[in-house]
């Protein structure tokens, strides 16, 4: 019994000390005798702090996998697929928390609730990734999204967060509604069942025609369509625009980053286990191409900072599924390579865009004074735009390799030039940004101030991996196989 509460004691602590956390902060904020403190910092390092132990009792758990399996088998599914994807998540969270320090100083945000709200979706999506039943999924899926309602309109004074938050509930409750009409109406009206398993053996088991056929097949779309729309995949994809540059930066890093690691994860599972898997590849086939195209071309019309990146977020949803409709273990490793290179350049993307911002700059022309006054940061972000272009020798070159590879191993032989040509076509705005840096006369010249402590750390540690991976591919292509490996075992 003692290691069974090992195996899941890190969503339990996690779930216990975001309460804890609420609770802190609810106590100490409204403290008359501590003259109600400001407590954004305190809450902050606090809620790194859990979601670092929590990381630590997830890697201390790994040889209780099989516990955890037998433990978990109704409705979750714990092995060395779910293992990587939940350390990738944690790493992402504590990422995204490590963005607000120096930020909501300098901002006067002393909404320490905001903070709360970062461990709590990532509760439910640390549930949603070993998922392996339609309920426990759409649960988990419904989880995150009431939190990510809230942080994007948590700064209550601005009206583009404000506008955010009320776009996304508005938005999000269509596909919500869809997801679950699926799953509910659809699938579990179609064959009875829910669990995976039982799915993949009423599926394969049988040979199911008529209105059975019909209800299986509607349901299987309903489910790619809520899952589409949380990723920001075309033609789903309207609402990220807008509210990745409304809502606070770590929010907008968090939104690029944290759904599409456990939704990728959990539509894995559903095409492993499932004979009708086929038609999500095909989807996901299609899906993939739209998002590469518009991904590239939209971007080039954007003036502003943040907007580029949101649409660089879209295209990068087609690349990733490029993995995902391959169907085979190769495209599996490679759409795990594909989320890691991601998150790493998106954290240090989303990591130098505050500094920008607390200087007012809010378009693209602006940036001509960065290489002139602060030259250290303007080289890291042109090394995170070459490597979103996917230039060698950085680690989006490996990505898109390995991406493309994959698909015309599994004979996608149409993806896979498109893929290229849409990545060339998408180096015009990455090359742009690096020229305004270096090259422009800006409009006016801004002083920037230095990057805090915090920030200049996690910079130094995603630039190091983005510009060493490709040198030296080999540990995270053998752990990635592995993990791809383990999810068709």
């Amino acid at each position: 019994m003692f290691n069974l509460f090992l195996a899941v004691s890190p969503e339990i602590f996690l779930i216990n000390a975001t309460f804890i956390l609420l609770i802190h902060g609810v106590v100490f904020s409204t403290s008359k005798k501590d003259d109600y403190p400001p407590l954004v910092s305190n809450v902050g390092w606090l809620g790194l702090l859990s979601v670092l132990i929590t990381l630590l009792l997830l890697a201390a758990g790994a040889p209780l996998l099989t516990i955890a399996h037998l433990f978990w088998n109704n409705f979750f599914r714990r092995d060395n697929f779910t293992y990587f994807c939940q350390i990738l998540l944690l790493l992402s969270t504590a990422g995204t928390i490590s963005m607000c320090f120096d930020s909501f100083e300098k901002e006067r945000f002393d909404a320490f609730e905001f903070i709360v709200l970062i461990p709590l979706p990532t509760r439910s999506m640390l549930l949603m990734i070993p998922a392996h039943d339609l309920i426990a999924m759409y649960l988990a899926i419904e989880l995150q999204s009431l939190c990510f309602y809230v942080i994007a309109a948590s700064k209550r004074k601005s009206e583009f967060s404000t506008e955010a938050g009320s776009k996304y509930l508005i938005l999000g409750a269509f596909p919500s509604g869809i997801l679950l009409f699926g799953c509910c109406s659809m699938i579990y009206g179609s064959t009875g069942a829910t669990h995976f398993d039982q799915l993949a053996k009423i599926l394969t088991g049988y040979e199911i025609t008529g209105a059975r056929s019909s209800g299986i097949f509607m349901g299987i779309l309903f489910i790619a369509v809520g899952s589409l729309f949380k990723i920001t995949a075309v033609p789903f994809h309207m609402w990220a625009p807008d509210i990745y540059e409304g809502s606070p930066t770590p929010v907008t890093a968090f939104l690029s980053i944290a759904p599409k690691i456990s939704i990728s994860a959990n539509m894995s599972r559903v095409s492993i286990v499932a004979s009708y898997g086929g038609t999500l590849q095909q989807i996901f086939f299609f899906c993939s191409i739209a998002s590469m195209i518009l991904g590239a071309l939209a971007a080039m019309a954007q003036t502003k900072v943040k907007r580029p990146l949101a649409h660089s977020s879209i295209g990068h949803v087609g690349y990733i599924r490029t993995g995902f409709s391959c169907g085979t273990i190769e495209g599996i490793q490679s759409l795990l390579i594909g989320i890691f290179i991601y998150a790493s350049m998106t954290i240090d993307a989303f990591a130098i865009v505050p500094a920008l911002r607390q200087t007012r700059v809010k378009y693209i022309a602006d940036l001509g004074a960065l290489a002139k006054t602060n030259p250290i940061l303007a080289m890291t972000f042109s090394i995170t735009m070459f490597s979103y272009a996917g230039i060698p020798p950085l680690a989006g070159f490996c990505s898109k390799f390995y991406l493309f590879f994959a698909a015309l191993g599994c004979g996608a032989y149409f993806l896979a030039p498109v893929g290229v040509v849409t990545s060339v076509i998408g180096r015009f705005y990455y090359i742009r940004l690096a020229k305004r840096m270096f090259f422009d006369r800006p409009r006016t010249w801004i002083l920037y101030e230095p990057m805090d402590r915090d920030k200049s750390l996690l910079l130094a540690m995603t630039s190091s991996f983005i510009t060493s991976s490709f040198p030296y591919p080999s540990p995270l292509f053998d752990l990635t196989h592995q993990m791809a490996l383990s999810s068709y075992l």
